[in-house]
Formats: C-alpha cells, structure tokens, sequence
C-alpha cells in the first residue's frame, strides 16, 4: 500500500511538529550538569521521548552514576524548569507543519499527535491552530507506559478509528519508532535530530518534512 491511500497518519511532537528538541536537550544539559554530569547530546537525542527513571539508567551509568529514582526525579525538576524560563519562547512549528496538517486533514485524513511530553507542556509550545487540525492527542501522562512501549500508539490508532494497516506514524527518534513498529503502524522517520543509521527500524527514512509531502501526495520520496 502507498503511503497516500493511508487513512490515518499519527505524529510525534518534538522533532516532527515542532522543532523543539534542540531546546529541550540544551535544558536537560544545564539540568544535567548542576548535578554533576557532563551528557553528550547525541545521547540525549537518543534518548528522546523515553527519558524516565528506568529508560535513560544507561545516561547515569555511562556518568559513572547509580541512579536513583529521586536523582532522577530532581534532574528532570531542573530541566523543566529550565526549559521553561530559558528556552521554550524558541519553539516554533517546522515551517511546512502548518500546511501538510491542513492539507491532510482537508483531503479527509484522520490526525492524531503522540508525545512523550505531558499535557501541560503541550499546552504551552504547541499553538492552538496546530491542535486543533488533529482529531485526537494523547500526551505521555495519559498513559501507563510510555514510548518505546507500543501503548501510545494503540491507543490512537483505536481513538481514530482506523485499521493499523491503513495507519502511518511519522517519527525521529528510537523510541518512537520502536513504539510504532510494536503497535503495527508503517513507520517514516525523518532525520531531524539524529542520523539515518540510529533511525534504521523504520520502515522509511526522510532528510526533511518536504519529503514527507511528496510522500503523502505521490506514495514515493524525491529522494
């Protein structure tokens, strides 16, 4: 099937919507580092959307550190906060967002957003004419498991109501690729934050949201 015949198409926020995720990592970085810890970006982008208690262990012990869950806790207190005072103000849609939801959901797609990030922060990076074009979100704190666990996206597709077979997830990082593949939905991963070769258990993977046009339009990449 190509991808233009498919009825549902699900997004990430950060990465995909909302160039975002340059802001984030620089805030988890201070946040990280008024702790003591010196991460490397690549390791947070890699870590994107599943960076919890248990799933970012590997980003404290390549520090040298045992983490623990109030460790962890109070880092990712820091990083909110800093992310709120410092950087969200620089959030900004991908410049072909706008269009492509709109022009979607015209040709009578069904929307849906998937984020890691809770409610309240959807609130406040992702303007409302955006959110409204998706006929349904689901935000990381109405889940019992995060991504990479395919439940977000379970969930979804079911709120959509659509076949998984006639459902595509767009994504840019590991654990939202994993969590679509485990839910059965294609898979595109664009290379916003990370390399292709860090991206490679999608079942496409573009350099641009441009692409991802050309995709939903032709069935086929420019590329």
């Amino acid at each position: 099937m190509e991808l233009k015949e498919k009825e549902a198409i699900l997004f990430d926020m950060d990465g995909v919507v909302l160039d975002s995720m340059p802001w984030h990592v620089r805030a988890w970085q201070e946040a990280f580092r008024e702790f003591g810890l010196n991460v490397p970006e690549e390791a947070l982008y890699l870590h994107e959307g599943a960076i919890e208690a248990e799933t970012s262990r590997k980003i404290f012990e390549d520090q040298g550190v045992s983490p623990t869950d109030e460790l962890f806790q109070a880092v990712l207190k820091r990083q909110r906060e800093l992310f709120r005072k410092k950087y969200q103000a620089f959030v900004r849609p991908f410049p072909e967002i706008p269009d492509l939801l709109s022009d979607l959901k015209r040709e009578g797609k069904r929307l849906a957003l998937v984020t890691s990030s809770h409610e309240e922060i959807l609130r406040d990076i992702l303007p409302q004419v955006l959110l409204r074009l998706f006929h349904f979100v689901l935000t990381g704190d109405r889940v019992r498991r995060r991504k990479p666990h395919p439940e977000p996206y379970l969930l979804a597709s079911k709120n959509l109501g659509v076949p998984k077979p006639l459902a595509a997830a767009v994504e840019n990082a590991p654990a939202g690729i994993k969590s679509a593949k485990g839910a059965g939905l294609t898979c595109i991963a664009l290379t916003t934050t990370l390399s292709p070769e860090h991206l490679k258990e999608a079942d496409i993977i573009i350099p641009s949201h441009e692409e991802l046009r050309r995709l939903f339009k032709n069935g086929k990449s420019g590329c």
